[in-house]
């Protein structure tokens, strides 16, 4: 089985059993006027990993090793929305892609240069983790799929939580440091550090051009 060097160990992982997660890579979050620069951020600091991400998703792909892309959003009605986030004021709000954060609006869905391939499975999420409310476990336990590869933004927010649904769930996430990003250094570098931390707690981190889907001699 192909080793990766991680922290805070090496990480193995047989492919035949593994998923590449891509998480909420939407325009929403990565373009100018979706949900991400409507709350002041800069949009510059999660697209920096569009360019690797998207190296990785070819050589994973080309591989013909299962891809599961996520997009976070709501019913055009809402009523798949908490009120504590609905009372934010931008769920729903009209912007220059359509409403914010709605299904079916040309910015809740994932950028050009990351688009599903046929056959790949979309996950469509209304809370930050990938398993809540979603079918996405079906997913995994159907494809036989025990470790994750997680991509996508934002580390410390939907990255992070759904690396934790995973660990409680047994499933062994390797996260690629170099294709999730944050708004905010800091907590993209501390993101990271929290998950390899104590021994793994969470799970394994390395940047993608440390993985190989060959076997170490």
């Amino acid at each position: 089985m192909p080793t990766v060097e991680a922290l805070p160990a090496p990480f193995t992982f047989a492919p035949e059993s593994t998923a590449l997660l891509v998480i909420d890579m939407q325009r929403d979050f990565l373009e100018p006027g979706g949900f991400g620069e409507s709350l002041g951020n800069d949009v510059s600091q999660l697209r920096r990993t569009i360019a690797p991400l998207a190296a990785f998703l070819a050589t994973w792909r080309a591989a013909g090793l299962p891809v599961i892309h996520t997009r976070e959003g709501h019913r055009p009605d809402l009523s798949d929305c908490p009120p504590a986030k609905l009372a934010r004021g931008l769920i729903g709000r009209p912007g220059p892609n359509g409403r914010i954060l709605i299904r079916g609006e040309y910015g809740h869905d994932i950028i050009d240069e990351l688009r599903p391939r046929p056959g790949e499975a979309v996950v469509d999420k209304p809370g930050k983790g990938a398993f809540y409310a979603t079918e996405l476990q079906e997913l995994l336990e159907k494809g036989g799929i025990r470790s994750l590869l997680v991509t996508g933004v934002t580390t410390e927010v939907c990255v992070h939580t759904t690396v934790r649904e995973a660990n409680d769930r047994g499933y062994e996430c390797l996260v690629l440091a170099d294709c999730v990003g944050s708004y905010f250094p800091e907590f993209q570098r501390v993101g990271l550090q929290m998950i390899a931390a104590q021994g793994g707690i969470f799970g394994w981190v390395a940047d993608s051009t440390s993985v190989t889907l060959k076997e170490q001699p």
